[in-house]
């Protein structure tokens, strides 16, 4: 029997990566990594059983307390395993072929902007901001042809290769050394 662990984010999400992690450092074996988007469904399908572990941010080094999960963790019950940190580098991608003259919006989950308010502040003055729910989902989003082509996403590397996207700028973030904090949570 596989240990289920649902992690905050989509396919190519920091989340996903924290949870690769943990299974290593755990040394864990027979493990499946779900992608859950919000800290809220983490947090429920942890409480309904369907999960043995939950895994999110909780803070960033920059981009201070993650809201979205601040607010689930307020409404379930449930247990802290352990606490650990990832360092998080941030790129700006976009569909292939795209230009930076081309780029008219910029989106991602609303903690991965704040970690680069600094950078679209000086770099993309003009450009729209626009918050998605999950960074990755927003490169999948993009790739599918939900977001326009005008849109650039704040996300991993592992999702511009997951989903096709080019890299337009590399460590976007405003902080050399970007920390995230990431809770496993338990049922209880």
């Amino acid at each position: 029997m596989s240990i289920k662990i649902g992690v905050m984010g989509d396919v190519g999400s920091f989340s996903e990566m924290a949870g690769e992690l943990y299974v290593k450092t755990e040394q864990l074996e027979n493990t499946e990594i779900l992608p859950l988007i919000t800290a809220e469904i983490v947090l429920s399908e942890l409480e309904k059983g369907s999960i043995d572990k939950g895994i999110f941010p909780i803070e960033n080094s920059n981009g201070g307390i993650v809201i979205e999960a601040v607010c689930a963790m307020a409404k379930h019950r449930f247990g802290i395993e352990k606490m650990f940190e990832l360092d998080v580098h941030h790129h700006l991608l976009v569909k292939k072929g795209i230009t930076a003259s081309e780029i008219k919006t910029i989106t991602s989950h609303d903690q991965a902007l704040k970690q680069c308010r600094m950078y679209i502040k000086r770099i993309w003055p003009e450009a729209d901001i626009v918050p998605f729910k999950d960074t990755a989902a927003a490169a999948k989003a993009l790739q599918s042809g939900e977001l326009p082509d005008t849109t650039a996403v704040i996300a991993s590397r592992r999702a511009a290769e997951r989903y096709g996207l080019d890299i337009l700028e590399e460590s976007i973030q405003d902080l050399k050394y970007n920390y995230t904090m990431f809770l496993v949570a338990t049922k209880i």
